[in-house]
Parts: structure tokens; sequence; C-alpha cells
């Protein structure tokens, strides 16, 4: 799929990109001597082994094992694909991502996702076309105003109208068989019979999802009628829609907020609206599902604070519970997670429109912080006069209370957990799971002096130029020596690449993985040495490859003999290998 772009156009991105300041922006780095490091944003831990280095443009964690270039971190950190990856960095430059022209099926398969974008979109403004001119509009309007919302709210949230009519989009939208198709594959429409298509949604207010690049992915449909299936209906699942990844709301509220100092959980499209309405434009809600362990990530990566607001009934309780579960690994030092259950009979729709934003948001005042959830969930099943019951909410606290990374969380845990059972914070430390730091998690390998020259060649590029580029060395069969050489001439022919962008050269070769094991490889070689070790390392290779011919040329003469053109290259190896100082690695 990278060659779809161009390759200049990537290695022109790589190279406009500080990977500091990219990573910085999203997690906050400090420097470390020349490189810089934070708390790896891939996995849980207590003390940084996140590095990122400015002169290679490459970031590695010595915990988790989890490296790459700019291109790699927005593709693991914001769960893109490589081509979304692109996309992203681009916008980020103001640059537009151009397209070689070519044929094939890998081209259709880029054309078919923006394709599918497109017609995602035409169809949020086939509804909002029907909100205003349908002849059912008037009072489809009608509803949303009583609902309190305004034309400008609507509008930002591209709310529309599917009418009652059983082929209205389709009719509009798929003109051809190709698009018929597509409605069908992106669950816009249904096909029970071959060849006929009808709408999915029909008499309903729509509420068009957005992911996080501002494309609408998905829809949510509010009924408009009595007796015309559930209240709520959204899009299943498709190519390019994965409700337990998406939070309704999510790029409306980073739109409306330089920096989103905190995010309100609720339960539902309206709900989100109605709050907008009132000025509180920070709110978003889960598609149809319960909080996910990614929609935590998500929201833990996008802001400090995070509020769940949810009814107080046991249904919300348990709503509370399964978002706290997820959290709990996204807990780092300065994040905050807390709960706010509404009275009985209340959404957030309905009691923003009576007591007003100030008032709503009162309410985060007296918001339960998530260890007194905690505690309050697992002591209803415990009885704490009891040593069983002390024992149960012991066994059941501390693997919780593990998965947090935060040092200052788990001991006010642990002080409160204490308390409760009648023991001290030490005694309960010690049976604590944390899991170990696992520095340099990467499997040991042995550093031949092949991997030594390919590691410091892709570590170091400049390196390439310090030794003679000799092509002929492919045909002795050493193994990696086709790598190496490769590796080299990539580096004479782009002389100003980074490691990030060498790396991204083989992105799709099988070479690409074990590359990046020796793009972070520990040397332990003196700056200032590195260029002689790297020619000694590559005269031992060299050595190798002249001795392997060699070998073969006499086994050759022993069993079949040797033709006069293989008898002087014979001697004449004898006579190099024989006049060149011994190599030592």
């Amino acid at each position: 799929m990278a060659g779809k772009i161009p390759r200049q156009f990537i290695d022109d991105l790589l190279a406009r990109t500080d990977i500091v300041d990219l990573i910085d922006a999203r997690i906050g780095l400090k420097k470390a001597g020349k490189d810089y490091q934070a708390c790896c944003p891939f996995h849980n831990e207590k003390s940084p082994s996140f590095t990122v280095a400015r002169d290679k443009q490459f970031y590695h964690c010595f915990g988790c094992g989890a490296n790459g270039n700019a291109i790699s971190f927005i593709m693991e950190y914001d769960k893109l694909e490589f081509v979304d990856a692109i996309e992203e960095l681009a916008s980020l430059l103001n640059l537009e991502v151009p397209r070689e022209h070519g044929s094939g099926a890998p081209e259709r398969s880029i054309e078919q996702k923006r394709s599918d974008y497109d017609l995602m979109l035409q169809s949020a403004q086939f509804y909002q076309h029907q909100l205003k001119h349908h002849k059912n509009a008037s009072s489809v309007i009608e509803y949303v105003k009583g609902r309190g919302l305004s034309g400008e709210t609507v509008q930002r949230y591209m709310m529309g109208y599917a009418p009652p009519e059983w082929e209205s989009l389709c009719k509009q939208i798929g003109r051809t068989a190709e698009h018929k198709k597509q409605l069908v594959e992106l669950k816009l429409a249904s096909e029970k019979t071959p060849g006929r298509q009808f709408d999915f949604f029909r008499d309903r207010l729509m509420f068009p999802i957005r992911d996080k690049r501002g494309r609408v992915i998905a829809f949510g449909g509010r009924v408009m009628g009595a007796d015309q299936g559930p209240k709520y209906l959204n899009s299943p699942e498709t190519r390019i829609f994965h409700k337990g990844f998406e939070l309704y709301g999510l790029y409306e509220a980073k739109q409306a907020n330089n920096k989103l100092e905190q995010i309100l959980i609720v339960e539902g499209y309206m709900d989100v609206v109605a709050l907008a309405e009132q000025g509180i434009s920070y709110s978003v809600a889960a598609l149809g599902t319960a909080t996910t362990a990614e929609h935590m990530q998500t929201l833990f990566r996008t802001t400090d604070k995070v509020i769940c607001c949810y009814d107080g009934d046991r249904a919300g309780r348990d709503a509370a519970w399964r978002a706290l579960e997820h959290a709990l690994p996204n807990l780092k030092d300065g994040k905050s997670l807390q709960f706010v259950f509404l009275p009985d009979g209340e959404d957030p729709d309905s009691l923003v429109q009576q007591e007003g934003k100030d008032a709503f948001e009162a309410r985060y005042n007296s918001a339960d912080d998530f260890s007194k959830v905690l505690f309050n969930k697992l002591a209803q099943t415990c009885e704490l006069t009891a040593d069983a019951g002390k024992a149960k909410l012991m066994s059941e606290a501390l693997p919780l209370i593990s998965k947090i990374p935060s040092e200052y969380y788990q001991e006010g845990l642990l002080n409160t957990l204490a308390k409760l059972i009648g023991r001290t914070r030490e005694q309960l430390s010690t049976k604590l799971t944390t899991p170990k730091q696992q520095h340099n998690i990467e499997r040991k390998f042995k550093v031949t002096p092949m991997r030594r020259a390919i590691g410091l060649l892709i570590q170091y590029p400049k390196l390439a130029t310090d030794i003679e580029y000799l092509p002929d060395l492919v045909q002795m069969k050493i193994p990696g020596i086709d790598l190496l050489l490769q590796l080299q001439l990539v580096c004479l022919q782009h002389p100003e690449y980074t490691s990030a962008q060498l790396l991204e050269y083989f992105r799709e070769q099988p070479e690409y993985e074990p590359l990046k094991k020796l793009a972070v490889w520990q040397h332990d070689i003196n700056e200032q040495a590195l260029v002689t070790e790297f020619q000694h390392t590559f005269k031992f290779i060299e050595d190798q490859c002249l001795n392997f011919r060699l070998e073969t040329l006499l086994i050759k003469d022993k069993t079949q003999g040797l033709n006069s053109e293989e008898r002087l290259e014979c001697a004449l190896l004898t006579q190099a290998l024989t006049s060149r100082k011994p190599s030592q690695n």
C-alpha cells in the first residue's frame, strides 16, 4: 500500500516531521541526555522506559519493545492504518497527499476506502436535506425544537432526517450497481431479495457518527413514530466502523475546545447534543455498547480528567463498574476518573434543560472518586465483620489495584483497603502483583559481524560512505550480505536519510521487523569509534566472502577441476587474502 503514495512524499513527510514534537504533543516528554523520555503510552509502567531520539527520528520502549518512526507512532497511538496515518501527518503539515496512478487491485482498495467516506458524507448530506425539505420536515423540526435544540447545534452535529419511504436513500445515492452494492456493504441499505435494496434507516432523526478525523463512518437514528422498532437504531459494524473504538461527539468536542480539560461520558446521542446546546461542549457517548477498554484509552490520551455520568439505578451502577474496570490501566499520575450519578428518572438531556449549565456542572463538585466506586462495589458482596468477608475483599481488590500504573493511587487504595480489613499498607504491598518492569524484553540475539554491520548502518546511515560499495559480494551467498549491500545502496542514493526514513523504505519487506530490532540494539560503541568499528566489521565480512569463494573454488578443483579463468581467480584470491591483515571482531 505504501507504494501507492509516492516514496518521495513519504520521505519528505518524515523529513518535515519532528518525532519529538509529535510525541510530546500527545504524551509529554522530558529531556534525558541527548534523547527524550516518558512513561510508555502502549503499556502500563511506573518509571519511564520509553525513549525518543531526535537524531534518529525513532522511538523505542525498553519495557514492551514498541518502536518505530513517526508513521508507526501515529498508527499505533491513534489506531490508524498506514494510509490514514500518512494523511494524518500530512494534515498536521497542511500537505495534500499525492497518489500515483496505476492499475491493479491494491490501488482499488485505496480508492474504495476514499469512496466509502464520500458515500457516507453524501448520505449525511441527504439526511440533512430531508430535515429541511421532506414533507414531514415541519413535524420533525418541531420535535427537534421541543427537545430544546437550536439550528446551530443541529448543524454542528450534522443532524438529519431519514424519510419513511422504503427507498429514498437508495434511489438518491444508489444510482449505479456499484453504489447499490456499496450502500449494502456500509449497512445503509438492506437487500433481502437479490437486486432489490431498501433503506436501513427510515423515519428517524439521524445522528452522523464521525471518526477522529471528522469523517462520517456510521449513523445513529432515533425513531419518530410509534411501533417502528427500537427507540434508537445504530449502524451495524462495517469495514470503516467499529463501535468499540469510536465515541459519538469526540470529534465535535475537539473542534469546540482548543484543549479538552475534561470529558464527560454520557449514555446517548441526545444527551450529547442537549449538553452542547447548553454550552457543555465536552461530552461524548459510547455507540450502543458498554464503555470499552479502547474507549478509555482514547479518552485518557485526549484529556487528563474523565467524568462518567450515569443513572443512579442498578443499570447505571453496572455501567459505571464496567467503565471503571476498563479505565484502571490508564490511571497514571495526573489522570483523574470521577463518577456522577443522576437522580432516578433523570438523564443529562432532561436535567440540563431543567437546571442549566452552571447547576449541572456544579454536580461535578460532589462527584464520586473512582476509589469510592471501586470499594462500594466490592464491599456489596463482602461481609466485612467476618474474616472470610475481609479475605474476599482483599482477594478481589488487589488484582484491580495492581492494574493501576500510578504508585500514588495504588498507595491510597492500599491504605483504604488496609483500614477496611484490619491490615497495614505494608502487609498488602507485599501481596500486590504488579508486573515488574521487563527491560530489554526483546529476545536476545547473537550479535554476529553481519548483524553488527547492519545494525550500525541502520542507526547511522551516513556510515555507508565510509566503505567501498562492492555489489559483486552478493554473489558470495554469505547470509545477510544482500541486505547489507541493499541498505548501503539506499543510503548512498539518499544521503540525507535518517534511521526513520531508512526503515520506512523497508516497511513492506520481510526484513522490516528484524531491522527494527537492530535499530534499537545497544551497541555500546563510543561515538568517536563508530567509523573505525564499522570499517573493521565490514572488512571482516569482506574477508568472509573472499574465503567463501576461495573454498568453493578449491573444492571444485578437487572434484571437477577448474578452467583457466577459475585458476586465475583462485590464485588472485589466495594472494589477496595472504596480503590482508587478519581481521578481529
